[in-house]
Order: structure tokens, then C-alpha cells, then sequence
């Protein structure tokens, strides 16, 4: 049986360009961001991977990317499950903000820490562990059971929704896990096991 869970960050958005603290907020994808969600989907089609099942966030560049994933696959027709609780996460008070003017505003260090430590969240926003507490819980419930009943599943989310679930699938720790990032528009195809780790990991990288 062909376990196959495919996640994919979406494409640069207009804020990841302009290098805004985005969240829950949602702007659209760049022009660039339009071709590597292209690539990404030609880079599926180029190793023989379409899909069953599609999950992806509320927000609106992670579902233009699975849109254009899917056409680039020739799956425009494929239903796409969409949830909130894939969003990225909640940046609170820094949403919308430049990085560089939160720096000043907070601090290099203060900022930081709101960045990449595991349970410390920004003033009004989430921790990674957080955002943790809310896409386990839906990817055990909802979407893993796909994957082992041999349905080939997607998930186009956020970097930060994403690297919640590597510490389940590649069982980082909140000590390796601020230092995971995921590129915008690779799609990393893993296979499972019956028992649900992950037996093979393969990055479409260009």
C-alpha cells in the first residue's frame, strides 16, 4: 500500500516579499510565488505523484499554491479540504509589522526569541507549541487516517503549521525544531509506515 503524505509550504506570499510578520492575516501570492507553486507541481507530475485527498488552511495564499498545484497535476477537479486549523500561526501583535521595525521596537533578542522559541508566543499570538495544540490534534483526527488507508494526501500550508508536524513526523524536539525551516514551494513527499512514522523522505527541490 502506498502511504504517501506530501506537504508543501505555499508559495511567497506579498508580505514574505516585503518581509512582514503575516499569521493569520492574508495577502496573495507573488508573482514568484505563482511559479513555484507551478514548479511544485510539475516536480510532482515529474516523479509520478498526484493525489487522493487535499487539506489545506483558511488562508488564501496556501489555496491559490493547492490550486495551482492541482492544475499543474491535472487535478483541477480534485475537492480540496480547507480548515483553520492549518493556518499559520497567530503572530498577534507583530502581524503586519516589518522585522526589522519589530527589532527596534523590542529588540534583536526579544524578537527572536518570539521567532524561533518553542513555548514563548508574541504579545497576542502564538507559540510553535500553540500552533502545535491545534494541528495535531486535526492531522491525527482527519487527515492521517487518509495516508494509512493508502489515499496519496497533501497538505499546502505554513511554514509554521508545518513544522508543527515535523516534530511528529521527523520527532524533532523544541530544541531542534527552531532550527527546521522550510522553503517556499518544495514539496517534501514522505512515505509511511503502517504505525504511522515515516519509512522514506524525499525533497522536490529544483
Amino acid at each position: 500500500m502506498d502511504r504517501t503524505l506530501v506537504l508543501i509550504r505555499h508559495g511567497q506570499s506579498d508580505w514574505n516579499l516585503k518581509n512582514l510578520f503575516t499569521g493569520w492575516k492574508d495577502p496573495d501570492l507573488t508573482p514568484v510565488g505563482i511559479e513555484e507553486a507551478r514548479a511544485a507541481g510539475q516536480r510532482l507530475k515529474a516523479i509520478g505523484v498526484g493525489f487522493d485527498k487535499v487539506f489545506t488552511s483558511a488562508l488564501v495564499r496556501a489555496q491559490n499554491t493547492t490550486k495551482l498545484v492541482l492544475e499543474e497535476l491535472g487535478q483541477s477537479h480534485l475537492a480540496v479540504v480547507r480548515d483553520k486549523q492549518l493556518n499559520e500561526r497567530d503572530y498577534g501583535d507583530l502581524s503586519g509589522l516589518n522585522k526589522a521595525e519589530a527589532a527596534v521596537k523590542w529588540g534583536d533578542e526579544q524578537v527572536m526569541i518570539w521567532r524561533r522559541s518553542y513555548d514563548i508566543p508574541p504579545p497576542g499570538g502564538e507559540s510553535l507549541r500553540d500552533t502545535l495544540a491545534r494541528v495535531l490534534p486535526y492531522y491525527c483526527q482527519d487527515i492521517l487516517p487518509c495516508v494509512l488507508r493508502g489515499e496519496r494526501t497533501a497538505i499546502v500550508a505554513h511554514g509554521n503549521s508545518l513544522r508543527a508536524l515535523l516534530m511528529v513526523l521527523e520527532r524533532a524536539t523544541p530544541e531542534t525544531i527552531p532550527h527546521i525551516e522550510l522553503a517556499t514551494g518544495i514539496p517534501v513527499v514522505y512515505r509511511l509506515r503502517t504505525d504511522s512514522t515515516v519509512e522514506s523522505k524525499q525533497v522536490l527541490e529544483g
